[in-house]
């Protein structure tokens, strides 16, 4: 089936860092930002969160990474991709071994790309769900300059012991922290309280290692909107798309954060 309609206001081109090679989505003009989407892929309602980046004053990167481009989150569809996630693709890595993905290595050289076409101070970046942690390794590219990390359900918790791993090797880490010191950065998290896929001590493990640097959002479950996964996608699925709502103010805190970092705001 074809799902393009939902995606007929981007422009589409393939990016080949040497290894890999992805389709992404463009929108907008100003300082970039990549949105990074959540399983089972790039859904409509990580589109409407892109379009809004977008509205703001950025120019939006959509890489589709896994799933069809455009088709709306089922159950079975969310199911069907985490397994491909977790068992076969080979650029992901989804278990607690203290490395990132490979494919971040592909993100970086997205973000490099984008920044030199776009401009601005530097380049947010933002990952869900299965790439939540993402933004959090790219920033050992230095375009990177506005992390966003919503609901990083990576590594999978299978163990105590792994409830507070992050999918970033302690080189990455260490990069990151002097970086935000050094440069005056921050970054954020979101994630709902009683999300199992994100464990509080994950978030625990980023104030250790971060301190005040590290932002973090945590939403009570009662404000989360009815969907096929419940409490989990605080910027898309689950988001309460009215005034003053909790979720609706972490989407709003968002995309301030990326004006303001990238230079967008000014």
């Amino acid at each position: 089936m074809d799902y393009s309609d939902a995606l007929n206001s981007y422009t589409r081109f393939a990016f080949d860092d040497g290894s890999w090679t992805r389709e992404v989505y463009r929108k907008g003009s100003g300082p970039a930002v990549i949105v990074i989407h959540e399983m089972p892929g790039l859904h409509p309602l990580v589109i409407r969160f892109a379009d809004r980046v977008a509205a703001a004053g950025m120019t939006v990167f959509l890489p589709s990474l896994f799933g069809v481009a455009g088709k709306p989150v089922s159950r079975g569809y969310a199911l069907t991709e985490m397994f491909k996630g977790l068992c076969i693709r080979r650029e992901f890595n989804a278990w607690h071994d203290g490395r990132s993905s490979p494919i971040v290595d592909w993100l970086r050289a997205l973000a490099r790309q984008v920044h030199s076409e776009c401009g601005g101070k530097g380049v947010g970046a933002v990952g869900m769900c299965f790439t939540g942690g993402f933004a959090l390794a790219m920033m050992t590219e230095p375009a990177v300059v506005a992390p966003v990390l919503s609901q990083p359900s990576m590594p999978v918790s299978l163990s105590k012991k792994s409830r507070g791993a992050i999918d970033a090797s302690p080189e990455e880490v260490a990069c990151v922290k002097e970086r935000l010191t050094s440069e005056d950065l921050t970054m954020i998290g979101l994630r709902f309280k009683g999300d199992k896929l994100v464990p509080p001590e994950r978030f625990d493990t980023y104030r250790r290692a971060f301190g005040e640097r590290f932002e973090a959002i945590e939403i009570d479950d009662k404000d989360s909107e009815p969907g096929p996964i419940e409490a989990h996608s605080v910027l898309t699925v689950n988001l309460q798309d009215r005034p003053g709502t909790p979720t609706k103010l972490a989407e709003e805190r968002v995309i301030r954060f990326f004006q303001m970092r990238t230079g967008a705001a000014s």
